[in-house]
C-alpha cells in the first residue's frame, strides 16, 4: 500500500482519521472468529496495512474513491462481535472502522433511521424514550453496531416474534459503491437481500432504516427440567402460544448452564435450563406449563428492558458460546436449523449418534408456517474430522448446517446468487472485503 497512504488520506480528510499504531490496527483487524479452532489458525495472522475511522459520509465517500484508484482492498468494521471472520482483512488494505459514525437520524412512528455506526444499545434506549423499541436484536446489543449487525448477523432477541433480519426487520439501506466516483444507492424493497447478512462485500452500508415495535414491559424467567425432551416440549409450547408475547426461548442441556458464572445461584445442578423472556404478567402461564410437561419456573427478574444487572439475553446465541469457552477453551459450536415439526425425532438421532459429545443449545425463532429450533450445539473440539463428522451426520438426516468455520458466505444461501450478481457491479475491481464470497472474479 505504501507509506505515503497516511498522508494522502490526511489530506483528505483531515488529520485524525487514519490509524497506524500496530497495536491498534490489530485490534480492528480481528473479530470473534477464535469460536471457531479452525478459524482461530487460518486468520489470527491477516492484518490490515491501515483503518481509517470514518467520522463522515463525505469521509466514507472520499475513501472509497482514494482505495479505488489506489487499487487497495477496504474491509468495513462495526463493533467487530462478528464469528466468522466477517471484519476480518484476508488481503491487508485498509479497515473502515464505522463505530465513529453513529448520529440517530431520526425516530419516527414505527421505524429508526440512523448511520451505520450507532450502537444497537444505544438505539433501544432512545427508541424507549419515544415508547417504541427494536424488533430484533443480537446478544451483543450493547457494542454491536446497527450495520455491523445488519452486514454480518441474521437474528437475535426478538426473532421469535419477528424472524430474521430478511423477514421485514429493515426497510431500507444507503450503500456506497466501490467505483472510480463511489455511487449513494438507496435500496429497498427485493434488493435489499443484495446487501444483508453481505459482510460488505457488495457495497458499504452508511445508513440503516429499521422498523420499531411498541415498547412492552418485560419480564425474565428461567424454566428447569430433569430431561431435554421436557424441556424442549414446554419450550414449543410457550414458542407456539399465541397469547405469550416473548422475546427470546433459549434451551440449554446441561453442563451448558453450569458455565454461566453470574446465575451460578439460580441453577440447578444437572438440569436443562430455559432461559426466558417475555411480556410482563406472562409467568403464570410458564409455571403451568412448566408443571405440566415436569418442570419448574425458578429464577424470575421483573423490568428486563431497564437491562440492570444480569441480563438473560446475555447468555443466549452465540453468547453461549463465550461462556463455555470461558471455561473450557477446547469448546466449539455450528449452526443448524431443525424441521418445524420433526426436531425431536431429528435431536433424539443426534443424541443417540453423540450422545453428551454434542450439547443441545437452540433458540426457537420465528419461521414460514410456525416456529422451530435454530440449533447451535456445543461441543469439544478434537480435529476437524471430527468435526466434519458430525456436520455430514447432520446433514444426512435432514438438518440443513450453516458452517461457522468458514469465512465464506454460504453459496446455499437463497441470496447468494444476488449478492455474487450485485458485486460485479458494485465492486468491479472486487475490492470490498474480498475472498468473503465464493465467486468467479474471486
Amino acid at each position: 500500500m505504501g507509506a505515503s497512504w497516511q498522508v494522502e488520506v490526511d489530506e483528505l480528510l483531515g488529520e485524525g482519521k487514519t490509524v497506524v499504531e500496530k497495536t491498534a490496527i490489530e485490534k480492528l483487524s480481528k473479530d470473534y472468529y477464535w469460536y471457531s479452532p479452525l478459524l482461530q489458525a487460518k486468520l489470527k495472522d491477516k492484518v490490515a496495512e491501515g483503518a481509517v475511522r470514518i467520522r463522515t459520509e463525505a469521509d466514507l465517500k472520499q475513501t472509497l474513491a482514494y482505495a479505488y484508484a489506489n487499487r487497495i482492498p477496504v474491509t468495513p468494521r462495526g463493533g467487530g462481535t462478528g464469528n466468522y471472520g466477517q471484519a476480518v482483512p484476508l488481503n491487508g488494505g485498509i479497515v473502515l472502522d464505522l463505530t465513529g459514525y453513529n448520529e440517530i437520524l431520526e425516530i419516527g412512528d414505527g421505524y429508526a433511521r440512523c448511520q451505520a455506526g450507532v450502537k444497537l444499545g444505544a438505539l433501544e434506549k432512545a427508541a424507549r424514550l419515544t415508547g417504541q423499541e427494536l424488533r430484533i436484536y443480537p446478544s451483543t446489543i450493547m457494542i454491536a453496531t446497527i450495520g455491523g449487525f445488519i452486514g454480518g448477523g441474521s437474528g437475535g432477541i426478538g426473532s421469535i416474534t419477528y424472524g430474521g433480519l430478511w423477514d421485514g426487520n429493515v426497510l431500507e439501506l444507503v450503500v456506497y459503491t466501490m467505483e472510480e466516483e463511489p455511487r449513494r444507492l438507496v435500496i429497498r424493497g427485493e434488493e435489499l437481500n443484495d446487501y444483508i447478512h453481505g459482510y460488505g462485500t457488495t457495497g458499504i452500508l452508511a445508513e440503516v432504516v429499521i422498523p420499531l415495535a411498541p415498547a412492552k414491559e418485560w419480564q425474565e424467567a428461567i424454566g428447569q427440567f430433569e430431561r431435554l425432551e421436557d424441556a424442549m416440549r414446554f419450550s414449543n409450547r410457550v414458542a407456539d402460544d399465541p397469547a405469550l408475547t416473548k422475546r427470546v426461548i433459549s434451551l440449554h442441556e446441561w453442563p451448558l448452564p453450569s458455565y454461566f458464572a453470574p446465575l451460578a445461584k439460580h441453577i440447578q445442578q444437572g438440569k436443562v435450563a430455559v432461559l426466558l423472556e417475555v411480556e410482563k404478567g406472562s409467568l403464570d402461564t410458564l409455571r403451568q406449563y412448566a408443571s405440566e410437561e415436569g418442570g419448574e419456573i425458578g429464577y424470575t427478574k421483573d423490568d428486563s428492558h431497564t437491562r440492570k444487572g444480569v441480563s438473560l439475553t446475555d447468555f443466549t446465541f452465540n453468547h453461549t458460546t463465550l461462556w463455555a469457552l470461558k471455561a473450557d477453551d477446547n469448546y466449539t459450536y455450528l449452526q443448524c436449523r431443525f424441521s418445524l415439526t420433526d426436531y425431536e425425532r431429528e435431536i433424539a438421532l443426534v443424541k443417540e449418534k453423540f450422545g453428551d459429545e454434542v450439547l443441545m443449545h437452540m433458540e426457537w425463532m420465528k419461521v414460514e408456517g410456525g416456529t422451530a429450533p435454530a440449533n447451535l450445539p456445543l461441543f469439544k473440539f478434537t480435529t476437524e474430522e471430527r468435526l466434519y463428522e458430525i456436520v455430514d451426520f447432520l446433514e444426512a438426516i435432514g438438518v440443513p448446517v450453516n458452517n461457522p468455520h468458514t469465512w465464506k458466505l454460504s453459496a446455499k444461501s437463497s441470496t447468494y446468487e444476488g449478492m455474487v450478481a450485485r458485486k460485479r457491479v458494485n465492486d468491479p475491481l472486487n475490492l470490498l472485503n474480498p475472498g468473503k464470497l465464493y465467486a468467479d472474479h474471486e
